[in-house]
């Protein structure tokens, strides 16, 4: 039997990541894909009837089975089916969910966008009317890019992500947390994943945006909106990982 990936960050996106990837890459038990994001399980292009895992384990170094391999997509968390398409794949696999107050995650996900040129509505807009466009998009009610709102319900997802993997395959973290104290957050994961701790990592930025002229600031009035957006959620997440924002 081909072997296959041990663990898979699943999200969030704009939720410290990328930092995250890049400091278990220093490990040395670990073996990560050979790109940050695979976007195999969130491919609606494959015959998910009947999927060919070749070209998925072409990132990796499978045959190196020292090691503990992983990958990280963290729009898997979110996207229609792809957590169901990883249990299928592996049912035994260790997720990794990065977790970020979800109004600042809003904010930083619509600053990539627009600094991508992809958005050009402002920020107010689109957290408030602009959330309609999802519901142009296919799958239907699911959107890449301008799912600002959406992607922070937290809650629902990981109760979502909890019907599919027993609670000890999941591993849920704070991107504030990664940012405050690395050293400590890496030694949970190790653990997780059974190596050892990693050697005291270099600190790296978790959260950066391009320094461009954004038409959009984070006002209170927006922070209200989403927090009461969110409230039901946030209750249902703390209820869940006793993680909370406010």
């Amino acid at each position: 039997m081909q072997p296959k990936i041990d663990f898979i960050i699943v999200g969030a996106q704009k939720a410290g990541t990328t930092a995250l990837f890049d400091y278990l890459g220093e490990h040395p038990r670990l073996g990560l894909s050979d790109v940050k994001e695979v976007h195999f399980f969130d491919d609606e292009t494959r015959d998910w009837s009947n999927p060919d895992y070749d070209d998925y384990h072409a990132h990796f170094d499978l045959a190196a089975r020292s090691r503990v391999w992983g990958e990280a997509t963290p729009i898997y968390l979110y996207w229609k089916n792809s957590l169901e398409r990883i249990r299928a794949y592996n049912p035994q696999v260790r997720l990794i969910v990065m977790l970020r107050d979800p109004v600042e995650r809003a904010f930083s996900h619509w600053k990539m966008e627009y600094a991508r040129g992809v958005e050009t509505a402002p920020f107010d807009w689109c957290v408030r009317r602009g959330r309609v466009r999802l519901f142009e998009a296919q799958p239907w009610g699911y959107h890449r890019e301008f799912s600002y709102v959406e992607r922070g319900f937290y809650g629902a997802q990981i109760s979502h992500l909890l019907t599919l993997f027993p609670a000890e395959q999941v591993r849920c973290l704070r991107a504030e947390d990664l940012e405050a104290d690395p050293a400590a957050v890496l030694a949970q994961i190790s653990q997780f994943l059974g190596v050892d701790p990693p050697p005291p990592p270099r600190p790296r930025r978790v959260h950066v945006a391009q320094d461009i002229a954004y038409p959009s600031v984070l006002t209170q009035a927006d922070r209200e909106v989403l927090r009461r957006v969110y409230a039901e959620d946030m209750s249902q997440l703390q209820s869940l990982t006793g993680i909370s924002y406010p």
